[in-house]
């Protein structure tokens, strides 16, 4: 029999769990930045092999909420330890433990699944440290394993794989064979715009930006995609940092995201972007439901799941 089952990835923000997901599907499906509390809703991710199939779920960073934002964010990643047969806490190994990770230990403390422990990042840290960090870590948590990883560059990837599939049970697939995410297409527009803002702006534009897509034109998908976004930012003084001089600013954004999307969509991609002050977003109900942020996490139905970008 093959195995199948869904993993959750948990950890604190910047641990790597994104850059992780993309790695271990081999597709970019959650965007990266090197800013805390990237990543805002559940991501799945589904990656088939020879002897099985693993359905990862992608978390928010689980931190000490200040938004209602912040709470949905949370409450997504907690939720995840209900409903999956792995759990796999990443952990930056290029930091100290701190009492953000003792908090989410604890959050593992009465979950029956097994539960592994990757050390991410050991890229970034010196051979002869990773031995003490793994002593000191077996008192965290009972772990079914620790596997030191590079998500970024793929060192130790393929061992957790093959760890991860013996974990879950044996299983038919659980999506079709050409399954990638369920990320709707739009929010994966959004996403992508949000991500290039990010990377242009760095430490001039906090966390506080928001991309909702107003208009999803695909009426001729094979020559031309047409998309309509508009940049939520919290005060005055940021909307002329997204603009930039002359408008600079918003066509490195367009042009970067443009590049990412031609590419994901196979098509030409026309993209206008539009930049808004919505100064109370992040605790505005209607406007996290604009920008695809759950009230509560739900696993995706192996039935009927949704429209999902396919594997070309």
């Amino acid at each position: 029999m093959p195995h199948a089952g869904y993993v959750s990835l948990i950890g604190r923000p910047n641990a790597g769990k994104s850059t992780l997901l993309n790695r271990l599907i081999g597709a970019k499906v959650a965007i990266v930045s090197d800013k805390p509390q990237t990543t805002r809703t559940r991501i799945v991710g589904v990656k088939n092999y020879d002897d099985g199939q693993l359905v990862f779920v992608d978390t928010p960073g689980i931190h000490r909420p200040l938004h209602r934002l912040n709470v949905r964010m949370v409450d997504a990643a907690v939720e995840t330890l209900r409903e999956v047969e792995v759990a796999v806490l990443v952990f930056d190994a290029s930091t100290k433990p701190g009492r953000g990770d003792e908090f989410v230990s604890g959050l593992l403390r009465d979950v029956k699944m097994p539960v592994v422990l990757v050390l991410n990042k050991v890229d970034l840290i010196a051979k002869n440290s990773l031995l003490p960090l793994i002593q000191a870590a077996q008192s965290w948590h009972p772990f079914a394993a620790i596997v030191p990883v590079s998500a970024a560059t793929g060192d130790g990837v393929p061992e957790l794989e093959r760890l991860l599939l013996s974990l879950v049970p044996e299983s038919d697939p659980l999506f079709p064979e050409d399954y990638l995410t369920d990320q709707p297409e739009r929010a994966l527009v959004a996403e992508t715009v949000r991500e290039k803002v990010l990377e242009q702006t760095r430490a001039e534009l906090p966390f506080s930006t928001a991309v909702i897509v107003d208009q999803f034109d695909e009426s001729e998908r094979e020559q031309i995609l047409r998309l309509y976004c508009t940049i939520f930012v919290e005060t005055e003084s940021q909307k002329p940092i997204v603009i930039g001089r002359g408008g600079e600013m918003i066509k490195r954004i367009g042009t970067d995201a443009r590049r990412d999307l031609e590419a994901f969509f196979e098509t030409k991609v026309f993209l206008d972007l539009r930049v808004k002050v919505n100064p109370d977003w992040r605790d505005n109900e209607r406007a996290l439901d604009e920008i695809g942020v759950p009230k509560t996490a739900r696993r995706p139905s192996k039935a009927r799941p949704p429209k999902p970008k396919r594997r070309s």
